[in-house]
């Protein structure tokens, strides 16, 4: 069973903020937010993101395991402030050291094996994409943007346009797969490097190979 207990006690104590300030920075009522802090009631969609602004964390960061859990996702049944029910569907994503070519649930998790992060997950929360993934970055190439220990979340499922971060895969003889920001025109397909530490790369429409594996949806800063 998927834990989605949140810290907020913990990170109200390391800034020393009463729950009335988390209060007036969320727009939440303060008798929700009671409830969420004492794990009396479900945290929501909306209440999350709401959180991880006030807290300045990504959402990964506000649940109390830090996103390390493992098992299968599942629904977790939440109430919105006015104590409504709500839904709400936590995905559990395979964290890979390399990206998958053909992105499944089936092939990430032998890529997971193959790449040594066995058992390694992070929650997403608000996808239904089966075939996301967790990229663990080992290099600092990515920087500024991407920092070496974050794992970029990357769905197969959402459409890609101009200015996108995606995992793409391009190469005639030789394939390459790497993160990078496209955009598209008549005649190219131009990849640019997110740290600007490299050339960027024309590929020509109906000649070139290349192949979008997935547009990168959010980032998981590392921890500590």
């Amino acid at each position: 069973m998927v834990s989605t207990r949140l810290r907020v006690k913990e990170l109200l104590r390391q800034r020393r903020w009463t729950t009335k300030v988390l209060a007036e920075k969320t727009g939440l009522s303060e008798s929700y937010l009671t409830h969420i802090k004492n794990g009396t009631r479900r945290w929501n969609e909306d209440g999350l993101k709401k959180l991880a602004l006030a807290f300045e964390l990504e959402p990964i960061d506000i649940f109390e395991n830090g996103g390390r859990i493992s098992g299968i996702e599942g629904s977790a049944r939440s109430l919105s402030s006015d104590g409504t029910a709500v839904s709400t569907r936590v995905k559990v994503v395979p964290v890979v050291g390399e990206i998958p070519s053909s992105p499944s649930s089936h092939n990430n998790k032998l890529v997971q094996l193959t790449t040594g992060f066995k058992g390694e997950n992070v929650p997403v929360v608000g996808s239904e994409d089966d075939a996301m993934f967790a990229l663990l970055l080992k290099d600092e190439l990515l920087e500024p943007r991407f920092s070496k220990g974050d794992h970029l979340i990357v769905s197969p499922e959402v459409w890609t346009r101009s200015g996108d971060i995606v995992a793409v895969e391009y190469g005639k003889d030789e394939q390459k797969k790497i993160i990078a920001q496209v955009n598209y025109t008549n005649d190219f397909v131009v990849l640019e490097s997110v740290g600007q530490k490299s050339a960027p790369i024309a590929l020509v429409r109906g000649k070139d190979t290349f192949r979008i594996i997935g547009k990168v949806i959010c980032r998981y800063q590392k921890m500590g």
